[in-house]
């Protein structure tokens, strides 16, 4: 059921009288606005009036297709031939390519009789030069349909891959959002992707999101549209036996993160600029009613159930659990958007390779790693405690998940707004602890002196930058003063 306050927001959304979409003329609704407008004066919901014509006034919602069940891997290759794929480029890792979910994927793919070829070199945490490897060898191939069977790494990378295909003589960063790249709209139609995850994390299957890290700049960024995510999930609860406690750590600490900052995000109707066209609304549009829906279940049930993996990854239904947050965090976020532990964690990541060379244990690779979830998690309790001030309430109730006690008990229901915030630094360090995180970025090898390019490395992160509350709801603020004050007190917890 959506809470009190989802409920809230939407019939405060659905008030606003006066029109402000493309196709009407404000002035005819002038009179109906002032009118709400008196009412409301104090509401920050108002913001869609005709005198802020610059800020968004809609949100959209998409996602893939799911179908989610135990051995649904078993399913794939009758799909692809009730689609009459000529051809299925298939995209695993090393590691992966030699383990159930793609000995299920292939024996299927064999017996519909479909034609494939397998690209088994994806890189875990893929770079621009691995995803340039993965494009060329798909644009050889010319493939009508693309299978990803892996963790986010795998479905970023063919989802490139996909997009290269069509679009054969672009360069990478015409597509990188900006201002990296270019971040130029893809008006072309992709061919049609079936994303099977072997991880409870990203959410990748759901989304149209696709994350690279670009190590001349030391940072990540990606690709962030619609036509990028996949027609169909297949989440198969068999999927994640194989996976190493560290990993089932660090992917569902993605799903906390994500829906976290979904939840907290600015509204979508403080977002600006309003797009001139429907087809440049950005996939991250700020937190909405629906969004708010999908990252508060994904929220409550990682709370529950991450520690329990943590504790015994053979755990069935933590498993189970985990794979459906994680798929309905990729909802959330994949159109309420993330913000500041994500901006925060790409730097963290892509300066570990000539910084620190951090290498997380329970991580089988052979290169300096901060796992995505680790570097994500690192900035968490920092971050909530500058975001609280902003929605006392939101972070209110995420501080009830957390503590494990109802909105109402004294103890959270009393507490002054201006406590909001350091109650919930102390729990989601707390929380934190129990999973074994390193305690801040000096636990990884970062130190004082790394605060400034951590910050600089963190700004060009406008698309989740702007979401951020303090931030992205601040004309002029770009946020650096902010960011130093968020890495200074991340050091330590």
């Amino acid at each position: 059921m959506a809470s009190r306050s989802s409920i809230h927001r939407l019939m405060n959304a659905a008030r606003h009288v006066a029109c402000p979409c493309h196709a009407c003329n404000s002035s005819t609704t002038a009179a109906a606005g002032s009118a709400i407008g008196t009412m409301m004066s104090n509401a920050r919901h108002m913001a869609a009036q005709p005198k802020n014509q610059d800020k968004e006034y809609a949100f959209e919602i998409a996602a893939a297709n799911l179908r989610f069940g135990e051995g649904v891997t078993r399913e794939v290759g009758m799909d692809f031939a009730n689609m009459n794929a000529r051809k299925v480029g298939v995209f695993t890792d090393p590691t992966v390519e030699k383990l159930l979910p793609m000995k299920m994927a292939r024996e299927s793919l064999d017996a519909s009789g479909i034609s494939y070829e397998v690209f088994n070199k994806v890189a875990v945490e893929p770079t621009d030069a691995s995803w340039k490897e993965a494009i060329d060898w798909a644009r050889k191939h010319d493939f009508t349909h693309f299978l990803a069977v892996g963790g986010g790494s795998v479905m970023d990378t063919a989802k490139a891959a996909n997009l290269f295909t069509v679009y054969k003589d672009s360069d990478l960063f015409d597509f990188i959002n900006a201002p990296v790249g270019k971040g130029l709209p893809i008006t072309e139609k992709l061919r049609p992707l079936i994303a099977v995850p072997t991880t409870a994390g990203t959410g990748s299957e759901t989304t149209g999101t696709a994350i690279l890290d670009i190590p001349s700049r030391n940072f990540k960024t990606g690709i962030a549209n619609r036509a990028l995510k996949p027609m169909l999930g297949i989440v198969d609860t068999l999927n994640t036996d194989s996976c190493p406690t560290a990993v089932h750590i660090s992917a569902g600490l993605d799903v906390l993160f994500h829906s976290m900052e979904s939840y907290t995000a600015i509204p979508y109707y403080e977002r600006t600029p309003r797009p001139s066209n429907p087809k440049l609304r950005p996939a991250y549009q700020g937190s909405n009613p629906i969004s708010d829906v999908f990252s508060l279940w994904a929220l409550r049930e990682t709370v529950k159930y991450l520690p329990r993996i943590a504790k015994d990854k053979h755990d069935k239904e933590a498993q189970r659990q985990m794979l459906l947050a994680a798929s309905f965090a990729g909802i959330g976020f994949g159109n309420g958007g993330v913000h500041l532990c994500h901006a925060a964690s790409y730097p963290i990541s892509g300066l570990n390779k000539t910084g620190p060379k951090y290498k997380h244990p329970g991580y089988e690779v052979d290169k300096p790693i901060i796992p995505h979830g680790i570097s994500v998690a690192l900035t968490g309790p920092a971050v909530f405690k500058f975001t609280a001030p902003s929605a006392p309430d939101r972070h209110r109730l995420a501080l009830s998940i957390f503590s494990g006690l109802p909105e109402s008990d004294p103890s959270i229901s009393r507490l002054p707004n201006q406590e909001v915030g350091k109650r919930l630094y102390d729990e989601i360090a707390r929380f934190l602890d129990g999973l074994g995180v390193p305690r801040g970025l000096t636990a990884v090898g970062y130190s004082k002196g790394d605060v400034q390019r951590l910050v600089e490395g963190t700004l060009p992160q406008r698309r989740v930058l702007d979401l951020a509350p303090g931030i992205g709801d601040v004309v002029g603020e770009d946020g650096a003063e902010h960011l130093t004050t968020i890495m200074e007190d991340s050091l330590k917890y």
